[in-house]
């Protein structure tokens, strides 16, 4: 049978756009109450509107480890046993190669898509194991596999996240806890738009004459994985769209 989410508590990080608000939108369809953590307030409390009674906003920055930590330990009464948490938030900055780079960009990537991801983990993780139940989906990406020029640090935080996924679930057999990693190809969000720092003719041109992934299609991904049987442990889902493949081997000519 599947998974019943009715009234079950969730938290999505990035919880205020793309996939992150689509999953807010799902879960909250399928019957789940949600935390849904972010940085804007204006549309944390449009979310929460929009939920009446079914989202509880919570401001949050997953790269201060020091107020994720604080505020995950403080959650109001009916809304602190998290049973599946969305490691969604994340981002990409810059498209240069490595030897040109900026190093701060970097730091960023690695704050947000490695270590906000882990401390938020390390704080609900002890609850769902003495509960018996519960689902860490970590929204890591098809560029944790395949490079490309230009991807460097961006792939390798969702290598890591790939990589801590399969370690979550080494680590919690027999614990009624499960792990997935999903890994998105080409969805259209505002995921260029930020890896451009703001330039939409350059983060439309991404995909130009294709169409992409919706933000609503991974969260349905990510909704089936967790209302799988609970015997069942989804370990990782890759998706692309139809008009993407697989990188091409750089070659240098001449």
């Amino acid at each position: 049978m599947p998974y019943d989410l009715t009234d079950r508590l969730a938290l999505v990080t990035g919880a205020t756009s793309g996939i992150g608000a689509a999953c807010v939108d799902a879960l909250v369809g399928a019957g789940a109450r949600v935390v849904a953590a972010a940085r804007r307030a204006d549309r944390l409390d449009a979310l929460a509107s929009r939920h009446a009674g079914r989202v509880h906003p919570l401001l949050l920055d997953v790269r201060d480890r020091a107020a994720v930590e604080a505020s995950l330990a403080t959650l109001p009464a009916g809304w602190g046993e998290v049973e599946v948490l969305v490691n969604n938030a994340g981002l990409a900055l810059g498209i240069e190669p490595a030897q040109r780079a900026s190093v701060d960009e970097w730091q960023t990537m690695i704050d947000t898509n490695c270590t906000g991801l882990v401390v938020v983990t390390r704080a609900l993780l002890p609850g769902m194991v003495e509960r018996g139940r519960g689902h860490v989906v970590n929204v890591a990406s098809v560029a944790g596999t395949y490079p490309y020029p230009g991807g460097n640090v961006y792939g390798a935080t969702k290598a890591f996240v790939r990589q801590l996924t399969l370690n979550l679930k080494a680590d919690l057999i027999g614990t009624g806890v499960r792990a997935t990693s999903i890994e998105p190809g080409m969805v259209e969000t505002e995921f260029s738009l930020v890896r451009f720092s703001g330039d939409a003719g350059k983060a439309k041109q991404v995909y130009q004459g294709m169409q992409p992934l919706g933000p609503e299609d991974v969260a349905d991904a990510i909704l089936w994985c967790v209302t799988r049987p609970p015997h069942v442990n989804v370990n990782a889902l890759e998706l692309m769209p139809e008009r993407q493949a697989f990188s091409p081997f750089a070659v240098k000519r001449g």
